[in-house]
């Protein structure tokens, strides 16, 4: 995973697509994509985090709609909501020609700082 931009209000990262990653029918694993996208929906929140508060998930939703085989895909997520105890982020993941792949919405808990 390679992060290529990072700010406050967007976030966006890549993945190239491994033999490890893939499913016995040769497509990107469904998990492989959820994780991904938790990971740069969590990186968000990091980056409009208080100084020393954490995060965790508090709930993911993944609506799939096609598959990939090879090359690299892209996460792009941005903020639906940004409060003092839960950030909420919509990540779209596509292929290189830009064919939406999933539709994340995730939870994340603001943890204070300890």
């Amino acid at each position: 995973m390679r992060f290529t931009e990072a700010t406050r209000d967007r976030l966006v990262a890549e993945l190239a697509i491994r033999d490890d990653l893939k499913t016995v029918g040769g497509r990107l694993h469904g998990g492989a994509i959820m994780a991904f996208a938790d990971t740069v929906a969590a990186t968000a929140t990091v980056v409009n985090l208080p100084p020393g508060a954490g995060t965790t998930t508090l709930e993911s939703k993944t609506n799939f709609f096609a598959g990939a085989t090879e090359g690299v895909v892209r996460a792009e997520t941005l903020p639906l909501h940004r409060g003092r105890t839960t950030m909420v982020w919509q990540t779209r993941v596509t292929d290189a020609s830009g064919r939406l792949l999933a539709l994340v919405i995730q939870t994340q808990m603001v943890l204070a700082p300890r």
